[in-house]
């Protein structure tokens, strides 16, 4: 539950300024803007009436390293898989990081792997060990079956966890997505909040966060807008009641409040990582999925979202 120290530590933060592809299949990364609201296209289809359904899940992978932990690239990806969802929100993601992925693009290894489009979102975007290798970045990522017709790297409040006496300041590493679900323009959001034991660097993510969905929402109230990632704070934390005013927490919509656990994977006692959706989204089942490839457990939500 910690951010990267170094090449070799494990990771729970993070993000540099990154970029994606348009295309369902095209991997390469291009530059994106920061804090940028991402305006919704324009939709043509009908009526609210029209649901379309939509399995979407949040999965910190901690850069392939399982409960054993080895990194097994295709372990992680037959549990990604095995989701089974249209949209997933990634946290603790290498690219190019260090040896402990062995120095993989999982962002784009695990698209290709899946069949699915991505973006990345680096929270740290730093210089290659060596001329002419690429550069060493590592956030958070977000892969869709549906296209994906705009995105951004927003930045919100970090405490660095790369170098020596850290204050908080902005940093990106929070990607956003907007997809076309069958005609529904859905937002989607994939972050890590802060893991440290004082929850005020939180609080301050969390207050950026909701700054960001306001200026995404100017015009477009109705748009669907799911939120998911490791918050790093249980459901009932002071600092993320603000949150909770905004958007409906997918696993007290559907489930009892005391279920959820998905963290440490190999014996569950934590509920902290999430699924948050707009209001106007519902949520028609939820659950935790018991794989092995991490440190923590994927939570999955089926949910009904609505063409403008």
């Amino acid at each position: 539950m910690r951010g990267p120290s170094g090449t070799g530590a494990r990771g729970h933060h993070g993000i540099v300024v990154t970029a994606l592809t348009a295309l369902p299949m095209l991997l390469s990364l291009a530059a994106v803007s920061h804090g940028r609201a991402l305006a919704t296209p324009a939709v043509t289809t009908a009526s609210r009436g029209n649901g379309v359904r939509l399995r979407v899940a949040s999965y910190n992978i901690r850069a392939g390293t399982g409960t054993d932990g080895r990194f097994d690239f295709a372990r992680l990806t037959a549990a990604i898989r095995a989701l089974g969802a249209d949209v997933i929100g990634l946290q603790e993601v290498d690219v190019h990081w260090s040896a402990r992925s062995q120095w993989r693009d999982l962002a784009g290894d695990l698209a290709r792997a899946t069949g699915m489009s991505v973006r990345f979102g680096p929270i740290y975007d730093l210089d290659p060990p060596a001329e002419g290798a690429p550069r060493r970045r590592y956030g958070n990522a977000i892969l869709s079956r549906y296209p994906i017709v705009a995105s951004c790297n927003h930045e919100i409040t970090r405490l660095s966890t790369q170098v020596p006496d850290p204050r908080p300041e902005p940093a990106p590493g929070l990607p956003e997505v907007v997809i076309n679900a069958r005609g529904a323009r859905v937002h989607v959001y994939s972050t890590h909040l802060d893991y440290r034991a004082d929850p005020a660097v939180r609080q301050m993510q969390v207050d950026d966060t909701l700054k960001i969905l306001a200026e995404d929402g100017r015009g477009h109230r109705s748009a669907p807008r799911v939120l998911v990632g490791d918050f790093n704070a249980r459901p009932d934390a002071p600092e993320l009641a603000p949150l909770w005013k905004t958007l409906n927490d997918a696993w007290t919509a559907r489930e009892p409040s005391d279920g959820g656990m998905t963290y440490p994977a190999t014996a569950p006692a934590l509920r902290i990582d999430y699924i948050a959706v707009s209001r106007s989204v519902e949520v028609e089942a939820v659950h935790v999925a018991m794989v092995s490839a991490s440190d923590h457990l994927p939570v999955v939500a089926d949910l009904r979202v609505f063409r403008r």
